[in-house]
Order: C-alpha cells, then sequence, then structure tokens
C-alpha cells in the first residue's frame, strides 16, 4: 500500500479514525510522518504529545501515608529526578524507575485507558498459550488464596487450595 501523501514509497503508519461510527483510514510513510511532526492526520493538527497530555492533565491531590496530602507537582523520580510535571509536558519518562515513582497518578489512568486493567499481560497464542493461560489461572489462584487466608476464611481457602492443586497437576500432565 503506498502512502497517501506523497504516492511514492510504501506506507508503513496506518492510522484509524473513528467518529460518529464512519470510519476514516490514513495509512502514511515513515519519512511524511516525521514532516508532520507527529500528528495524527485528518485531526486539525492534533499531536500524540497533546493527546497523552490531556490524560495526565487532570490533577487530583494525592494522599500520602501519613493522610498528608501531597501535590503531583512535587512527585519526582528518584534515580533520574524528572518531575512528573516534566514527564507530561514531554510525554516520555526519563527512566524505567519513573513508573513506579509517578505508580499513584500512573495507575487511575491505566485503568482508565485499559477498560480497567493495570498490568500488561500481554497477547497469548490460541494454540500453543495453553499453558501459559493455565500459569496465569493458578497465579491469580494463589493471591486469591491468600487473601482468604488473611480474612481467616479457611474453609474457602482450602477449596481454592484444592483448586490450584488440579489445576497444578493439570499443567503437569500437559508439560510432561
Amino acid at each position: 500500500m503506498l502512502c497517501q501523501e506523497c504516492n511514492q514509497r510504501k506506507a508503513s503508519l496506518h492510522f484509524t479514525k473513528i467518529i460518529n461510527g464512519e470510519k476514516t483510514e490514513f495509512h502514511i510513510c515513515e519519512q511524511c510522518a516525521k514532516e508532520k511532526g507527529e500528528q495524527f492526520p485528518g485531526t486539525n493538527s492534533f499531536s500524540i504529545h497533546q493527546l497523552l497530555s490531556g490524560l495526565l492533565h487532570f490533577e487530583q491531590p494525592l494522599q500520602t501515608g501519613q493522610g498528608q496530602v501531597q501535590s503531583v507537582r512535587e512527585l519526582v523520580c528518584d534515580k533520574c529526578e524528572m518531575t512528573y510535571e516534566q514527564f507530561t509536558r514531554v510525554g516520555r519518562f526519563g527512566c524505567a524507575h519513573c513508573y513506579k515513582s509517578f505508580e499513584t497518578k500512573l495507575d487511575p489512568i491505566l485503568k482508565r485507558v485499559h477498560s480497567g486493567n493495570q498490568a500488561h499481560a500481554g497477547k497469548i497464542p490460541q494454540r500453543i498459550g495453553g499453558g501459559i493461560q493455565l500459569q496465569r489461572k493458578i497465579d491469580a489462584l494463589k493471591q486469591e488464596l491468600k487473601q482468604y487466608i488473611e480474612k481467616e476464611e479457611f474453609e474457602k481457602a482450602a477449596e481454592l487450595r484444592d483448586e490450584i492443586r488440579a489445576l497444578e497437576q493439570r499443567n503437569e500432565k500437559r508439560e510432561g
């Protein structure tokens, strides 16, 4: 498929815009995308950074462990010393530790964007992913088991323990 901008190079970036149920697709090459400066085609010069910035700029005070209110502007990464305010302007983290430093602010955003999910699980191929899915189910049940034990709901914990054992045996048979 050729780039819709230059009609010369192969399109490598594909954008889909849906407004009021009407779907519009844009296909552009990497060079034309660089020339346009990370702008979504057909959106009146609305950039990716503006989209990210819009998600990040709903300022809410944060509660610290001692019940004190902490401003978002005070959040700073311990490793690279990037502030949350700098992150919202730049749209990129300074280092891998920033995820942990800004976690209290990012979790609600990730929940909204990813339909309630906070952890990235990745895609699993259906044909060969049975073992992975089974292991994830076992891990989730183990977390649930810990919660029942903490609440001292030992009957439910025992049922869950038996279910985990059965799944682990099924997983061992599958692998063996």
